[in-house]
C-alpha cells in the first residue's frame, strides 16, 4: 500500500506542477512534451486526474480507522 500511495502522490505532484505551470506562465508542460490533445498527453491526464481520487479515497480509509 505504501508503495501505492507513493505513486498516487508522485502523479498529483506532477499535475500540480503542470497546473502551476499554466498559471503562472501559460505553458502547459505535458502538451509541450508529448503534443497537445494526443492520445499520451490526455492519457498522462488521466492518471494523474485517477491519482488525485485514489489519493481521497484513502484518505477518508484512513480517516475511518
Amino acid at each position: 500500500m505504501d508503495i501505492l500511495v507513493k505513486i498516487l502522490s508522485a502523479l498529483c505532484l506532477i499535475g500540480a506542477l503542470n497546473w502551476g505551470l499554466i498559471g503562472f506562465f501559460g505553458l502547459d508542460l505535458v502538451a509541450l512534451l508529448f503534443g497537445p490533445m494526443t492520445f499520451v498527453s490526455r492519457l498522462i491526464y488521466a492518471l494523474v486526474g485517477l491519482s488525485a481520487v485514489g489519493l481521497i479515497v484513502l484518505s477518508f480509509r484512513n480517516l475511518k480507522q
